[in-house]
Order: structure tokens, then C-alpha cells, then sequence
């Protein structure tokens, strides 16, 4: 038995034995199966969800049942893994006007965990096996003791200085890695976007670069990149920045002056497929790959979470057409929300979606929003018995699409 975790007010948290851990999707509640559950990955987080009663499954009774005078328990996902349930818990308040009647949560994914012969175990799958984000592997001393020197290196740089914020203060695994040579070099361009989407981390959790680096700022970190890591990965669009398209001339000459001196390298751009006139430019001089965020494949859920301005869905697809008939990379960045991304019309429609635009890679990232607001805000209400489940539905998708590249991270070409 995987025991429910709950949190007291002073947030230490504790098992209850005799009550399993309880999953949720859409508002109702789930028996997690055994093979649902791993061990907490490391890096992973514990939230403690004040105000939010924890429902755990009584097996004696054979029902659901919420406790009283604690509050339920969640885990942020590390990266590389996608949870399958969210942590179940009951609203107190009926009142729907922020979501669940209480304060919006935290732009985090809350996955359910559970409490097994000592160890912590989430709802969860692997989808990568990458280490690149995993704590183990950054050496924070290494990166702060780099980014001296390399901003000694690159004195005057802005956005060597602001990566440098990124991997210090706000923790950026991506910009860490920069600092280490490894892996996946950020690239953030822009400070405005044309979407207003619920779940903003560039506005609510980080700041936004704040300035429009020169296509020589951006060279200089590309190519010092370039220099140190074997099959490099180059990446405009970032957590730190609004859209990049909108400032794609300036990508244009960045990737310009990049590929007099690199040309082996990975440049990719991820994007939320706004202008299918730039990418197709973009990939003219020299793009290879491009990652497209969406949170559903039907108009109506993705307008409505992410709420784009000057653009309409359909500039999305004509940026993934665009870039396939370009020859290039398509990602998609699934944003994964247990209830929705599993229901049976989202995957039908996913399902038709990655066979019609020929998609060659599903990211599938948890999306970090409060899970009972996200239901509110894009006015989904699933059914329990029409929930497949996220490890079946990857599993199936891969099956009906063995050439589709399921993951994570951007790779390599």
C-alpha cells in the first residue's frame, strides 16, 4: 500500500497508514494502480497545498475520503519525468471565481506522491533519459566559479550577465549548464510576447530578460558554446523571455553570423508557432529545428489558455506545415495535464494531429498551473471512465507512430 502524505500547519509532513494515496483528474478522484507509482526522482520537490484537504482511498471502506486539520501533499516533478495523476485534494469553498474558491496555486505541476516500505514514490513516468537538468550533474561552486571568469571573458556582455542571474539567482538549470559547457545553450532574445498565457512562468515565477541583446552578444555565447560541447544545441526562446519571434530579424543575423563559424551545431528555436512567415525565413538561413508549445491540438482549449494576441491557432499549424516542408525538426512542447491530455477526444485529436502534420518529436513537460483552476479556465469537463491515462496514452501513441521521438529536451541532430 502506497499510505497518503500530508503536510501539519508548520508544513512537516507525515504518512497516514491504512489510507492510500489518492489521485485526481478533472476534479475527481482515482485509485492509483502499483505501476503507477516510482520512486521519487531526485530533484523533485514537495509542496505542501494550504487550504487543500487531502482525500486519500480507504480500502476497507471501498471510497475516498478527506481528512481533517492538515493539508494535502504534492511533488513538483523533476525534469525528464511527466506525472500521471494530480495530488488529490477537496475544495473547501464552492466558490469557483479563482479557480477552486481559494488563492490560484503556485505556477508548479502537482503530482500525487505516496508513502511505500520507506521511500517516497510519485504517480509519474520517465519520458527522457537525459541527465541534462538533473541536479546531481551541475556542480553549482563550478558555475558560479565560471560565470566570474566568463564574464571577465565576455566583459560588456549583456546577455552573458544576465545568464548569469539566471544560473545563480533564480536557479536556471539551462543557463547553469551554459556555464559548465554541457548540453543546451539558452539563447533569450526577447522581452515582449503576443500571448497572454495563464500559466506565464516569464512573468510570475522569473523575471524577463529585460533588453534586446545585439546579434554579436548573442554570437559570442553561441560560439563559446559551440566551441567546449560536442553536438551542441543552440536554443532562441527561453522561460526567461517573452516570444522570439517577435524579434526574428534579429534571430536572422544572429544565426547569420553563428553559421559562418559553426555550422555543425543544433540551432532550434522554441516558439509558440506565431509567424509562419519568420519561420519559414529562419529556417532559409540556417534553423534546424523548431519546438511548438501547445497545451491542446483543438482551437478552442489551447485559445483559451493561451490567449494569443495578433494571431490566431491556425498560424500555428501553418508554422508546423511550414516547417516540414522546410525540411525541418518538429517538436511539439505538450503541456500535460492528468484528465485533459488523456481524456479520449484530446488523444483522438493528438493522434490525428501528429499524423497529418508528421510530427517528429512530443515533449511532454507537466504543465504548471493549479489543476482545478486549469479545468475552470479552459472549460473542460472530462469524465472519468473517458480518462485513458498519460503512461497508456504515451504508450499507445508510440505504437501507432513508431518513428515519433518521445522526450524532453530538444537533441541533438
Amino acid at each position: 500500500m502506497f499510505h497518503i502524505l500530508v503536510s501539519d500547519k508548520s508544513g512537516k509532513i507525515f504518512n497516514i497508514p491504512g489510507l492510500e494515496a489518492a489521485g485526481m483528474k478533472a476534479g475527481y478522484f482515482f485509485r492509483p494502480g502499483k505501476k503507477e507509482f516510482i520512486k521519487m526522482p531526485e530533484g523533485s520537490k514537495f509542496f505542501m497545498l494550504p487550504g487543500r484537504p487531502p482525500v486519500g482511498y480507504n480500502p476497507e471502506t471501498g471510497g475516498f475520503e478527506a481528512l481533517k486539520d492538515c493539508f494535502a501533499v504534492a511533488v513538483f516533478m523533476a525534469p525528464a519525468f511527466t506525472g500521471t495523476y494530480s495530488a488529490a485534494y477537496a475544495e473547501r469553498f464552492p466558490d469557483r471565481r479563482s479557480g477552486n474558491g481559494l488563492n490560484v496555486l503556485p505556477l508548479f505541476c502537482y503530482t500525487t506522491a505516496g508513502f511505500y516500505k520507506g521511500d517516497v514514490y510519485v504517480t509519474a513516468v520517465r519520458v527522457d533519459k537525459s541527465n541534462r537538468h538533473n541536479p546531481k550533474f551541475i556542480d553549482i561552486g563550478l558555475v558560479r566559479k565560471n560565470a566570474v571568469r566568463i564574464k571577465k571573458i565576455f566583459s560588456g556582455n549583456r546577455l552573458v550577465s544576465h545568464l548569469a542571474d539566471c544560473a545563480l539567482i533564480h536557479g536556471c538549470p539551462g543557463a547553469q549548464n551554459f556555464f559548465l559547457s554541457r548540453q543546451e545553450c539558452p539563447l533569450p532574445t526577447s522581452p515582449s510576447c503576443n500571448a497572454n498565457c495563464s500559466g506565464c512562468i516569464s512573468l510570475k515565477t522569473q523575471p524577463r530578460i529585460k533588453f534586446t541583446p545585439s546579434p554579436e552578444e548573442i554570437r559570442d555565447v553561441a560560439l563559446f558554446h559551440t566551441c567546449r560541447v560536442k553536438n551542441a544545441v543552440l536554443s532562441f526562446g527561453q522561460g526567461c523571455e517573452g516570444e522570439p519571434l517577435l524579434q526574428a530579424d534579429l534571430i536572422e543575423e544572429s544565426i547569420r553570423l553563428i553559421r559562418n563559424k559553426a555550422s555543425g551545431a543544433t540551432i532550434n528555436i522554441n516558439t509558440n508557432g506565431s509567424k509562419p512567415y519568420a519561420i519559414a525565413k529562419l529556417f532559409d538561413i540556417g534553423l534546424d529545428s523548431v519546438r511548438i508549445s501547445l497545451n491542446s491540438v483543438r482551437k478552442e482549449y489551447y485559445e483559451r489558455y493561451y490567449k494569443p494576441a495578433g494571431y490566431g491557432f491556425q498560424d500555428v499549424l501553418d508554422s508546423i506545415k511550414i516547417a516540414k516542408r522546410k525540411k525541418g525538426f518538429v517538436s511539439v512542447n505538450y503541456l500535460t495535464m492528468p484528465g485533459f491530455t488523456d481524456s479520449e477526444d484530446e488523444f483522438a485529436a493528438l493522434k490525428k494531429f501528429t499524423g497529418s502534420y508528421k510530427i517528429d518529436m512530443i515533449q511532454w513537460r507537466n504543465l504548471n498551473f493549479d489543476p482545478l483552476a486549469y479545468f475552470s479556465i479552459i472549460k473542460y469537463s472530462g469524465k472519468p471512465s473517458a480518462m485513458i491515462g498519460v503512461r497508456q496514452l504515451i504508450k499507445s501513441l508510440k505504437k501507432s507512430f513508431p518513428a515519433l521521438k518521445t522526450g524532453y529536451y530538444n537533441p541533438s541532430l
